[in-house]
Formats: C-alpha cells, sequence, structure tokens
C-alpha cells in the first residue's frame, strides 16, 4: 500500500498502575506515545507502509523512543537525531466519575526546539501518497509552526494528501493562537479531523443544542457544522468523533463524514473504557487505509469507528489491532466472544 508520512512529536508516557492516583502512588509504568505516533503505529499494524518524521535526542531514551516504533514496522530513517529531551506526560487514568488527568512536561523537548534546515521534505515526501499530522504539533513551538508550514507546502506541490486532527490542547496554547495557526494551515488540508469541541475551540463553528459536559450531542447540528468547515476552507473530507460521555469509564461513541455529497453518521459503540488515549488517532488512522485502499466514505466511516471503539480496550497510547479484527467489529461482531 502507499507510503504516508507521519510529523510530529512522541514522548515518554509515565502512569500509576491500574487506577491509582500519583499522589498515593509508590512506582510508576512508562511506555511511549503521542498522536502522530500513535496513527503510524495503528498503520503500520493494519499493513500500510509509513515513516515517521521527529526529533529526538541521541542518548538512550531518545532511542527507546525510536525502538517502540521500529517493534511495529514503522519507518524511522527519517527521524533527527539531536537536542536534549524527550517530552514526558503524565497521565493519571480516571474511572467512574473520576476524570483522567494529563499533565505535560514537554518544554525544551527535542522536536520542539527544532530547525527548519533539519528535515528535507523534497526527500521525505519521495513516494509519498498521504501526509498526516495534527494540531498538536504546531502548538508546541513558533519554529515547529513554520516547519509544518513548510511540510504542507511541499507536500502539496508535490500532490500528496495532507490530512490532520485538529486535536486542540489548551496546555499548550490560546485559543486565538491555535485559531490563527490551524486558518493558515487550512488552506493546505484535504481531510480535516476534529472533535465536538475543536470545532467551536479553534474555528468558531459549534453544534445547536450540544452540552459536552452532560454528554447529550445533538447529531444533526454536526452536519451543519461540518457543512460550514467545507464552505470556509474547502477541505476534500470533513470528519468529526462524536463522544457521548456517561462517565469517565462509560461513552458512546461514534462518527461523522461529509464528503462533500453527503453527511454519514456511523453506528453508535458503547464503550466501558480501558484506555481512551488514542482514541482519536485511531480512527484518524482507520480513515487514512480506508481512503487508501479505495474504500467509499461509508465503509470508509465504519472502519475508522470500529477501529477506534477498539483502541478504548487496550491500555498504552497504541492500537494493537489488525484489519480482520476490525473489519469483524464494523461487520457487526461485537459479542466479544472468546476466540477458538
Amino acid at each position: 500500500m502507499s507510503k504516508v508520512v507521519c510529523f510530529g512529536e512522541i514522548m515518554l508516557r509515565l502512569q500509576p498502575y491500574n487506577y491509582e492516583r500519583f499522589i498515593q502512588a509508590e512506582r510508576v509504568q512508562f511506555s511511549f506515545g503521542g498522536a502522530e505516533a500513535n496513527v503510524a503505529v495503528s498503520l503500520a499494524n493494519f499493513g500500510v507502509d509509513i515513516a515517521y518524521v521527529t526529533k529526538l535526542p541521541a542518548h538512550m531514551v531518545g532511542q527507546a523512543a525510536i525502538n517502540s516504533l521500529r517493534r511495529y514496522g514503522v519507518d524511522t530513517s527519517k527521524v533527527v537525531r539531536g537536542g536534549d529531551r524527550v517530552g514526558i506526560y503524565f497521565n493519571e487514568k480516571g474511572a467512574s466519575q473520576r476524570p483522567s488527568i494529563c499533565t505535560y512536561d514537554r518544554a525544551h523537548s527535542a522536536i520542539s526546539e527544532a530547525k527548519k534546515e533539519d528535515f528535507d521534505w523534497e526527500s521525505i515526501f519521495s513516494g509519498a501518497e498521504w501526509f498526516h499530522f495534527t494540531g498538536i504539533t504546531p502548538a508546541l513551538s513558533e519554529n515547529v509552526l513554520e516547519i509544518c508550514k513548510e511540510a504542507c507546502q511541499v507536500a502539496k506541490k508535490k500532490g500528496v494528501k495532507i490530512s490532520c486532527d485538529v486535536n486542540y490542547r489548551s496546555k499548550l496554547w490560546s485559543k486565538e493562537a491555535a485559531r490563527g495557526a490551524m486558518t493558515a494551515l487550512s488552506e493546505y488540508i484535504d481531510m480535516i479531523i476534529v472533535n465536538e469541541e475543536d470545532a467551536k475551540i479553534v474555528f468558531g463553528i459549534e453544534a445547536d443544542k450540544t452540552d459536552v459536559n452532560t454528554g447529550k450531542l445533538n447529531k444533526e447540528g454536526y452536519e451543519e457544522v461540518a457543512r460550514k468547515l467545507m464552505e470556509q476552507f474547502r477541505f476534500s473530507e470533513v470528519a468529526i468523533t462524536l463522544r457521548e460521555s456517561k462517565s469517565a469509564s462509560d461513552n458512546d461513541w461514534s462518527g461523522l463524514l461529509y464528503d462533500g455529497k453527503e453527511c454519514l453518521f456511523s453506528k453508535v459503540y458503547p464503550v466501558h473504557i480501558v484506555d481512551r488515549i488514542g482514541g482519536g488517532d485511531s480512527f484518524a488512522a482507520g480513515l487514512i487505509y480506508s481512503f487508501l485502499k479505495g474504500d467509499n466514505s461509508r465503509k470508509a466511516l465504519e472502519f475508522a469507528v470500529a477501529a477506534s471503539t477498539l483502541k478504548h480496550s487496550i491500555e498504552g497510547d497504541y492500537n494493537m489491532v489488525t484489519v480482520p479484527e476490525v473489519e469483524k467489529l464494523a461487520g457487526g461482531d461485537s459479542s466479544g466472544r472468546v476466540q477458538r
């Protein structure tokens, strides 16, 4: 399958065991993850030729991050080595009515201090068909914003399709900064992915009669959101993840896809959450995989939602599922019966 390039920051994830809080924990477990890295691993597990681009220190922690990607078949040959820090995030898993808490320690990470000359995008995009990044990456620093813009310009010139998951993070930048940057980058983006908050916060477009804090969504309102985004920015596709939060442990999960012709809603999955981090990234990977394969919009949406539903059952950032497992769920088998 055609080559995909992902660009972003991979971080060290530190988390207490089980559902302990940091104030009570005496030991933590570590793994690696990050929005675009999560997409890359998902695509590698689906059999896609995928390259991940970032900057990491040459020390052992940086190498461990690279090894975590190589383990699943991600091409890391374009990773730049240098800088001093691997970004860290501390994750405290929520349960029932107690929400999860994510605390960043990513200032002065190698990628946030990268320079434009670190990346030869002409070479990186050689043979590529798709480029994916998220709104987290340009939020890291002004120089990384400029790197993202240059990458998009080169990708567009070479006819590479560009997708972006907006992924607004209030701990990284203000609404005003996000709106200015993402509006400018949207000139290059083909497929945009947002959640129920991103469209309102970043683009000023919102659905009527929706309160994300109560978990009540007016899904028909999101059709209008998708249409407005398409009209304003001329995207080829607008995808929206729809999370109806009953508690930190139980959500209803679905998605919307608008391709300029029709607005499609997926089936809704009730999910009991093991780990929700990476759910949206798995949705993005599912869409990319399906569209590269030549699937129509309906099939791509159902595959993406099924893939991201399964991710909620898996510990860690990465989605450890195969194409047949996703297709089985998308086809209607959600029994969870033991496979023998």
